[in-house]
C-alpha cells in the first residue's frame, strides 16, 4: 500500500530533507533507472515516470502546435532582455499547458542555447544569442527567468543551459577539440553561462559534443570546478543525445563503455541521454562500472540527488498542483501579440538612403525565394499561425498595391524514358491533410508511401528549381510539394517545406559528358528511371535540364512596373548550416545575387530584406542597394512584422548581435577558438566589417550626450543623456564599451559592459544611469593565476555600436599593478602561455589538468612575459611526456638559446617524466618555450 503521508510530500519541508527522504527509500536497482533520460516510474511510492529534455529554444518544440517565436539570434538582435523575459513566461506557460494535456511534453527544458556566436559559419548560430559574452548571458538570464517562473518555490520549467563548453562547430563535432586558453576560457566562454547560473533560474546545463583542450565536455573538470561553485543550488547535468556513447565509439577516449560511464558521473553528469527510451544499455553500463569498482553507491545517490531536487522543484511530489498550476494556456491572443512585437524588435535596418519607410499607395513588387515563405528551423514547434513578407504587405498595403514574383527557374527533366512528370494522386490523401490556409503538413506529408512516385513520359512537369547554394538545390511541383525520397527509395511530390533530421528534399545536378546526373543528398545515391518510375540507385540516369523561365526575368519584369521593389533573401534553416553542418561561406547564394541584381537593373529603389539564420557578406548589395534590412526567422508573425516596420508603422531598433564581416577572408580558422590571439569578434577584429556589432539604424535620429563616469566604491557609475532629436517614436539602444588604455597584456579593442533599449517619444530625452562592478573591468591574469583588475585608465566609450561611438570619457581606476611571473616559487604551466604560435592544449590526464603540444606543423612556440628568475636560476625541469622523439627548448627573445631539453619517446601521452637542463638567467626576462616532434610539456620549473 503506498504511503500517501510520507516526508518527501510535505512541500513545508526543506527540499534537501524531501530529497533525503525520498533517496532512502529507493532501492539501487531504482536509483540506478532515474540516470537515463526516461527514468521509469516507481508504482510502488506513486512517483510517475520523468524524462529530461524538452526542446524550447524559441517555443515549444517537436511536440505539436504552439507559438512560435523569432529564432535566438533575433531574440539577441532585440537587445531587450525585458521582451525576452515575457517571452520566456510565455514559453514556460505553453510547456506547462501543453504538458497538463500530454505527459510527453517534459518539464525539464533544454534551453537556452549560450554558445558564443564566435564564427558566423557554424551551422547552429541561429541557436545562439550574440559573440558577446555579456549581451548574451544577460539575454540568457531574460529567457531563463521568464522560463523558471517568479515563485519563490516552485518552477514553471527546469532550465537547462547548452552546450557546454566553447562549442562552436559543426564539422568533426564530435571528434574535433576547442584549443582554449585560460584567459579565452575565464573572459570569454565560461563568462556565457555564468550570470545565469548566479541568477537562480537554472536547473544544470548539458555538456557538448565537442573536446575542450583535448578532453570530452562530457568529462569536463569545469563542471566540479567552476559551474557548480557558481551557486549553492543543485545543478543537473544532462548528457546530450548519444554523447555517452561517443566516448568509445568516436572519440576513442575509453576502451569500455563501463569506464566512460564511470568517468562521466565522476565528473558530474547527472543523466545520460543515450540509446533513445531504451534505458537498458545504460543501466547495464553503471551497473557494470558499478560491480567493477569504477563508482560506488555514493556517485549513484549524488547524481540521484540531484535529479530529484530538480523535480521536487517542480512541484511533482506536492501532494496538491503548485500555485497557478492548470491556469496555462498556449496560442492565446496575449501569445500571438507577444511573437508580433518579438518579431518587430527583432528587425535591424543595416543601411537606409531615404527609401525607407514606404510610403501610403507604394506600389511594390515583392520578389524573391522567401518573399512568400514562412521558415521553421530543427527547433522550431509547429505553426498555428503563419505569416510571409508577401501576405504581411498584402495586409497592410493592400492587395492591390502589391505584386509578386519569386523568382525560382521553372524547368523541365528529360531522360531517355522520357519527361519528368508528376502523377496527381488517386485518393484525397494529399487534400485530406490541407490546413486550413492550404498548406500541406511535412509530417504528413514527407515520407509517404502511398503517394505516386514520379514517372517518365510525354507530359513534362514544371519544376520550380531553388539553388541554395554550393549547387545544393529543390524541386517544386506545381501544387507547392517539394520533390522528396521515402524509405522506399522513391521520389514523390510529398513535402510541404525541406527538414528532417536527415532532409530527403535536396538534390545537386553533376555534369557529365551526355547530360546531367541528379544525386539525391540525403542518401548520396543518383536518381534513376525504374520501370518507368524514379528511384535513387548506385547508378543513376542522365538528364536534360530544359529552362522553361528564368528568375531572375520574372523579378525584372515584376520590379520594372513598381514604385519599389522588396527583395527577400536569405536562407532555408535545414539547408547548408543548421545542425551537423557548418556552412563553407559568406557570400549569399548566386540564384539570389542574380534576383536582387536583376530587380535593381529594373528599378534602382530596391531594398534587400535579408532573412536568415546567419549573417551574409553582401558588400555588393550595400554599395549598390539604397536600403538593406536583416531579421532572423521571426517564427509566425515574421512577415507582418517586416511589413509594419517597411510602411514605418514601427522604426526598427534591432541591432547586429553579432560582426557581419565583409568576406570570407576575414573570418578565422572555423576550429580556432582563441579569440585573443586570433583577433576575433568585434572584441578583436581589426578589420573593417560590413556591418558591426551593434550596429543597426532607425528612421529618426538620437543624440548623446553627459556623458560622466566616476568610480563608487565596487562600481564605475556611469551617466548620460540620450535624446530622440527627429521627428519620429523609436527605440534607441544605448551601449556602454570599455578600453583598457594601459594594458601590458593583449585587451578588447572595446568591450561591452552594458546596454539599454530605449522607447523615446520625438523630441523626448532619457538620462540613464548604469552601476558597472569593477570586476567588469578586469581580465584572467595568467601571472597570478585569476582574476585582476589592473591599475590604469579605462575610457568609457557610449554610443550606438560598437564602431558608432558618440562620446566618451577616461577614468582612473586604483586596484592592482602588474607583477611579474615568480617562476622560482610558482614554475610555468604551459598552457598559461601569453602568446602561442603552432601549438595546441590538451589534456594532461584524462581526469583534469593541461598540457600544450604542437600543431599539424609539428613544431611550435610558447611565449611567456615578465618572468622573474630572481638572483639566478641555475636549473630547469620540464615535466614532458612524448609518443616519438622531440626537443623542448628555453630561449630569450633575442634568440639566444638557454637551453635544450631532448625529449625521448616516454610511451603514451599520459607516460609523463621529468626532464632537467642548466641554464643560467636572473632578473625579470620575457622567456621563450619551443617545441618540436609530438611532445607534450605539462610545465617547467626553475631552482
Amino acid at each position: 500500500m503506498i504511503d500517501t503521508h510520507p516526508p518527501f510530500r510535505d512541500p513545508q519541508l526543506p527540499v534537501d530533507l524531501r530529497v533525503d527522504d525520498l533517496l532512502s527509500r529507493l532501492t539501487l536497482e531504482e536509483r540506478v533507472a532515474m540516470l537515463h533520460q526516461f527514468a521509469p516510474a516507481v508504482e510502488r511510492l506513486g512517483i510517475g515516470a520523468f524524462r529530461t529534455g524538452q526542446e524550447a529554444l524559441h517555443g515549444v518544440a517537436w511536440m505539436g502546435p504552439a507559438t512560435v517565436f523569432p529564432q535566438a539570434v533575433g531574440l539577441g538582435a532585440t537587445w531587450n532582455e525585458e521582451l525576452v523575459r515575457r517571452v520566456g513566461e510565455a514559453v514556460g506557460a505553453e510547456v506547462r499547458a501543453m504538458h497538463a494535456r500530454d505527459s510527453r511534453v517534459g518539464l525539464n527544458v533544454w534551453a537556452p542555447t549560450v554558445n558564443l556566436l564566435r564564427h558566423p559559419l557554424w551551422g547552429r548560430n541561429e541557436e545562439g544569442y550574440s559573440e558577446d559574452p555579456a549581451l548574451t548571458s544577460a539575454i540568457a538570464v531574460a529567457y531563463t527567468r521568464g522560463l523558471r517562473g517568479d515563485h519563490p518555490v516552485h518552477w514553471r520549467t527546469a532550465p537547462v543551459l547548452k552546450h557546454w563548453l566553447a562549442h562552436n562547430n559543426e564539422t568533426d563535432r564530435d571528434t574535433s577539440s576547442s584549443s582554449v586558453p585560460p584567459r579565452v576560457l575565464h573572459e570569454y566562454d565560461l563568462r556565457a553561462f555564468r550570470a545565469a547560473v548566479e541568477s537562480g533560474a537554472v536547473a544544470g546545463v548539458m555538456p557538448a559534443y565537442n573536446l575542450v583542450n583535448g578532453r570530452p565536455n562530457h568529462l569536463s573538470p569545469y563542471l566540479e570546478e567552476h559551474l557548480r561553485r557558481w551557486t549553492a543550488q543543485d545543478l543537473v547535468v544532462c548528457s546530450d543525445a548519444g554523447a555517452p556513447s561517443n566516448l568509445v565509439d568516436s572519440e576513442h577516449y575509453y576502451d569500455t563503455h563501463e569506464e566512460a560511464t564511470a568517468a562521466a558521473l565522476r565528473a558530474g553528469v547527472d543523466s545520460f541521454t543515450d540509446h533513445g527510451q531504451d534505458s537498458s544499455t545504460i543501466v547495464a553500463r553503471l551497473r557494470g562500472a558499478l560491480d567493477q569498482g569504477l563508482i560506488d553507491e555514493q556517485h549513484i545517490d549524488r547524481a540521484v540527488r540531484r535529479l530529484l531536487a530538480m523535480r521536487c522543484g517542480l512541484g511533482e511530489f506536492d501532494p496538491q498542483p503548485a500555485p497557478g498550476a492548470g491556469t496555462e494556456r498556449f496560442d492565446t491572443p496575449e501569445h500571438r501579440a507577444l511573437a508580433l512585437e518579438a518579431a518587430e524588435q527583432a528587425v535591424v535596418l543595416l543601411k537606409n538612403d531615404g527609401l525607407l519607410p514606404l510610403a501610403e499607395g507604394t506600389r511594390i513588387a515583392v520578389v524573391g525565394l522567401l518573399a512568400d515563405e514562412c521558415k521553421l528551423d530543427w527547433y522550431s514547434g509547429t505553426l498555428i499561425h503563419r505569416s510571409t513578407p508577401l501576405t504581411g504587405l498584402r495586409e497592410r498595403f493592400g492587395a492591390a498595391n502589391i505584386s509578386f514574383a519569386e523568382g525560382a527557374d521553372l524547368v523541365r527533366l528529360r531522360t531517355a524514358a522520357g519527361w519528368v512528370q508528376v502523377p496527381l494522386a488517386e485518393d484525397e490523401g494529399a487534400d485530406a491533410v490541407r490546413g486550413a490556409e492550404g498548406a500541406l503538413d511535412p509530417a504528413l506529408l514527407a515520407g509517404r508511401t502511398d503517394l505516386p512516385p514520379l514517372t517518365c513520359g510525354d507530359d513534362p512537369a514544371e519544376l520550380a528549381l531553388i539553388d541554395w547554394g554550393g549547387g545544393v538545390l529543390t524541386l517544386r511541383a506545381a501544387d507547392g510539394r517539394y520533390l522528396s525520397v521515402a524509405d522506399d527509395g522513391r521520389l514523390r511530390a510529398s513535402a510541404d517545406q525541406p527538414g528532417g533530421w536527415v532532409v530527403q528534399e535536396t538534390f545537386r545536378l553533376e555534369e557529365r559528358p551526355d547530360g546531367q546526373l541528379l544525386r539525391h543528398l540525403g542518401s548520396g545515391r543518383a536518381v534513376a528511371v525504374d520501370d518507368g518510375s524514379l528511384r535513387i540507385a548506385d547508378q543513376g540516369d542522365l538528364f536534360e535540364v530544359v529552362v522553361v523561365r528564368r528568375g531572375a526575368d520574372e523579378v525584372a519584369a515584376a520590379a520594372a512596373t513598381a514604385d519599389v521593389v522588396v527583395v527577400v533573401a536569405g536562407n532555408d534553416p535545414h539547408i547548408n548550416g543548421r545542425e551537423t553542418e557548418d556552412r563553407t561561406t559568406l557570400a549569399l547564394p548566386e540564384q539570389q545575387e542574380r534576383l536582387w541584381r536583376a530587380a535593381r537593373a529594373a528599378n534602382p529603389r530596391t531594398a534587400l530584406a535579408l532573412v536568415s539564420s546567419y549573417p551574409y557578406g553582401v558588400t555588393d548589395a550595400d554599395a549598390e542597394l539604397p536600403a538593406l534590412l536583416w531579421t532572423a526567422h521571426g517564427g509566425q508573425a515574421a512577415g507582418s512584422a517586416l511589413a509594419r516596420v517597411l510602411a514605418g508603422d514601427v522604426s526598427p531598433a534591432g541591432r547586429l548581435p553579432q560582426t557581419w564581416y565583409a568576406a570570407d577572408a576575414d573570418l578565422p580558422d572555423l576550429l580556432d577558438y582563441d579569440v585573443i590571439g586570433g583577433r576575433q569578434t568585434y572584441l578583436y577584429f581589426d578589420g573593417e566589417p560590413l556591418y558591426p556589432f551593434g550596429h543597426g539604424l532607425s528612421y529618426t535620429s538620437f543624440g548623446y550626450d553627459d556623458l560622466s563616469a566616476e568610480r563608487d566604491g565596487d562600481l564605475l557609475r556611469v551617466r548620460l543623456t540620450v535624446g530622440n532629436i527627429g521627428a519620429v517614436a523609436a527605440d534607441e539602444v544605448a551601449q556602454l564599451y570599455v578600453r583598457f588604455e594601459d594594458g601590458t597584456v593583449a585587451c578588447p579593442l572595446r568591450r561591452l559592459v552594458a546596454h539599454r533599449r530605449v522607447p523615446l517619444a520625438a523630441g523626448a530625452a532619457e538620462r540613464l544611469e548604469f552601476g558597472i562592478p569593477l570586476a567588469e573591468l578586469g581580465f584572467w591574469d595568467v601571472a597570478r593565476g585569476r582574476w585582476t583588475v589592473a591599475t590604469g585608465r579605462y575610457t568609457v566609450l557610449a554610443g550606438a555600436s560598437a564602431a558608432d561611438i558618440r562620446c566618451t570619457v577616461t577614468v582612473t581606476v586604483d586596484a592592482e599593478g602588474p607583477v611579474a611571473r615568480d617562476v622560482l616559487v610558482r614554475g610555468l604551466a604551459a598552457a598559461d602561455y601569453d602568446q602561442q604560435r603552432g601549438t595546441v592544449i590538451v589534456d594532461r590526464a584524462k581526469e583534469s589538468g593541461d598540457a600544450v603540444t604542437t600543431g599539424p606543423g609539428g613544431s611550435g612556440e610558447l611565449l611567456f612575459r615578465g618572468c622573474d628568475f630572481g638572483d639566478a636560476a641555475t636549473t630547469v625541469a620540464a615535466e614532458v611526456s612524448a609518443t616519438g622523439p622531440g626537443t623542448v627548448e628555453l630561449r630569450l627573445p633575442d634568440g639566444a638559446v638557454l637551453a635544450t631539453l631532448a625529449v625521448p619517446a616516454t610511451g603514451g601521452p599520459y607516460d609523463w617524466t621529468s626532464l632537467k637542463a642548466g641554464l643560467l638567467l636572473s632578473g625579470v626576462a620575457d622567456l621563450e618555450v619551443r617545441l618540436t616532434g609530438p611532445v607534450r610539456l605539462a610545465g617547467l620549473s626553475f631552482s
